[in-house]
């Protein structure tokens, strides 16, 4: 169940995983590194808390920051702006954490050179700009440059303890900001007021925002378009008789909890008692099927309880922490993707969020929360009840 973010360790005032973590995350990749022929990774990161970066070197990020990690050699990160490098230093649990110079490519060319040679076999991950890399190839003729962004994501699939341990606390900082969306959500408020109420939960304790995707509609004659929620809120006054659809994460250190609840200015109507019951068991089927071993085709057969019931869904019916496979639709949906022979492993972390509408679009919610998987089934990282919310 979700943490205080208090009780995660500290150093030097900020959180932070252990040496031993870390070592144990470059000891993945270099092996990785090493069944693929290649010599070295340069991961690349830009904005803050970049959960890549910060996934190998403990340091949230900055501007931009590469990770250079050699198969033999210790690693380096090269952080940039100038006046962000004592921070980093600060963060950093990789010993050699300096400024990336002037010119950053010319910096990460250098340090290339030097630890793997000119002709290496170099992993690329990371949103490289287009210019960058030419650059790269420019200042290294005679190197070799290789998209490795699906092989270190494939590494970070399953979470260790210490990570699910970062879950649990941005679990409980997403938690805090239903209960006060829900304790002082009024009718009269415009939707553009609610970010407030949301970030205030966790910026309070430490964390930051995630997303507040929220649409508000009246449950008796909703709107064009609001059966999903937005990425932008409006100026549209709430009124008794709303519904108002979410999907909020708050996050900590580079993890996020993510939950999915419908708040009811006043009782719900019968048509959105429905359609809520069938998300709860939509959602309560395919809870049931996840545990290690389980592949993707028995998540599909029973979420098939969707369509039965006479609804589809719009957005994901499930995907991995981040965004992280596997991204997940119904059968029946149009724009699915097939997420071939993926099987859950115990310690992958995914987000469960069966988002319903009527098959016309014309109203529609979303319903459920991240969890993590076990040998058993899953381990809940939120504890907000699993229910409508009547305000």
């Amino acid at each position: 169940m979700a943490a205080d973010p208090r009780t995660l360790p500290t150093r030097h005032g900020y959180p932070t995983f252990s040496a031993a973590e870390i070592g144990r995350r470059h000891d993945l990749v270099r092996r990785a590194l090493h069944s693929d022929d290649l010599r070295c990774l340069v991961l690349y990161g830009a904005g803050r808390f970049d959960s890549d970066v910060q996934y190998l070197s403990n340091w949230p990020g900055g501007r931009e920051a590469f990770v250079i990690l050699p198969v033999e050699e210790p690693p380096v990160l090269l952080a940039q702006l100038f006046n962000h490098v004592p921070m980093a230093e600060k963060l950093s649990l990789i010993a050699d954490t300096r400024w990336a110079g002037p010119e950053s490519i010319a910096s990460v060319a250098e340090v290339l050179g030097r630890l793997t040679g000119p002709r290496a076999r170099v992993a690329l991950a990371g949103g490289l700009p287009f210019a960058a890399y030419e650059r790269l190839r420019e200042l290294l003729p005679e190197a070799t440059f290789v998209n490795w962004n699906r092989e270190f994501r494939r590494l970070r699939l399953v979470r260790s303890e210490e990570e699910i341990a970062f879950f649990h606390a941005a679990a409980e900082l997403t938690d805090r900001s239903i209960e006060r969306l829900a304790r002082e959500l009024r009718p009269g408020m415009r939707e553009y007021e609610l970010p407030a109420l949301v970030e205030s939960a966790y910026l309070e304790a430490g964390g930051y925002a995630g997303i507040h995707f929220m649409t508000s509609t009246s449950m008796r004659e909703p709107h064009a378009l609001a059966f999903v929620p937005r990425q932008y809120q409006s100026d549209r006054v709430l009124q008794a008789g709303d519904a108002l659809i979410t999907e909020i994460s708050g996050a900590f250190w580079g993890y996020s909890g993510q939950i999915h609840r419908t708040f009811f200015l006043g009782e719900p109507t019968q048509e959105w008692l429905d359609l809520h019951r069938a998300a709860e068991q939509g959602y309560a089927a395919i809870e049931a099927v996840l545990r290690d071993g389980a592949t993707v085709d028995q998540v599909l057969d029973v979420a098939e309880v969707i369509d039965q019931a006479g609804y589809t869904i719009f957005d994901d019916l499930l995907h991995g922490a981040n965004q992280y496979p596997p991204i997940l639709k119904t059968r029946a949906t149009a724009h699915s993707n097939s997420a071939g022979d993926f099987v859950f492993r115990d310690g992958m972390v995914v987000t469960l969020q069966p988002q319903l509408t009527t098959l016309d679009r014309r109203i529609g919610l979303q319903f459920g929360e991240t969890v993590v998987i076990r040998a058993s089934g899953v381990e809940r990282l939120h504890r907000y009840p699993r229910e409508m919310i009547v305000v």
